[in-house]
Parts: structure tokens; C-alpha cells; sequence
């Protein structure tokens, strides 16, 4: 799967996707302290499904009306470190079809896909 890792992802969360196969850029890494929206910009560009932790994403993509390949949004407050990796990974992995072209909230013991024109 073709990530955008936004630079609030945990960089653990980042390398455990890499070394599982998932071609993932890390803004951080990229462009730190760069805006959402050039953020947005990025994951059209590279037609990669944006992965992040702020929830902000969602107000700007659906008020832009410009969904990207797909939005991951993280909600895994209170989990630790190693635990949230490996539900991502699991996630993206199980789940990549659908996430392709979908809002997805990963949050504890839940995944919610919503495809793109639904409500």
C-alpha cells in the first residue's frame, strides 16, 4: 500500500509499516513543519492514502471536497506504542482494498470505512 505518514504518526508506527512492505514517506522526514493542506497537495500528487493522527484532516477533506486515494485517521489514544503499530499494520494490510478511496478511522478494537459520496 502507498502511504503519506503525516509528521504526527509516530515514527515506530512509520518504520513497522516500511518493514512490512508498505511503501510509506514520512513528511516528517520530507517536509517537516509543512501545512496541511500542502500535506493534501502531497498525498494527490503521489496518489498515496494519507495516514495521520490529526483529526483536522477530516474537517479539510471533506470541506475541500478533495479526498486523496484515502485518508487513514489514527484515534489509538491510550495504547502503546508497539500495540498501535501493530493494529496499523494489521489494518492497512487487511484492509487496504477498501481503504483505497475511503475515510478510515482506526481507533481501539474498531476500524469504520467510509467510501467516498456516502454518508
Amino acid at each position: 500500500m502507498k502511504l503519506l505518514a503525516d509528521e504526527g504518526v509516530d515514527a515506530q508506527i512509520v518504520a513497522h509499516l516500511g518493514a512490512a512492505g508498505h511503501d510509506v514517506t514520512y513528511v516528517a522526514e520530507l517536509a517537516p513543519g509543512v501545512t496541511d493542506e500542502a500535506v493534501l497537495e502531497l498525498a494527490n500528487v503521489q496518489n498515496r492514502v494519507l495516514l495521520t493522527a490529526d483529526k483536522d484532516f477530516g474537517e479539510l477533506v471533506f470541506r475541500l471536497g478533495r479526498l486523496p486515494r484515502g485518508v487513514v485517521l489514527l484515534r489509538l489514544a491510550g495504547m502503546g506504542l508497539e500495540s498501535r503499530a501493530e493494529v496499523v499494520l494489521h489494518a492497512t494490510t487487511d484492509h487496504c482494498d477498501q481503504m483505497d478511496g475511503a475515510f478510515t478511522v482506526i481507533s481501539p478494537g474498531q476500524l469504520r470505512i467510509r467510501l467516498r459520496g456516502t454518508d
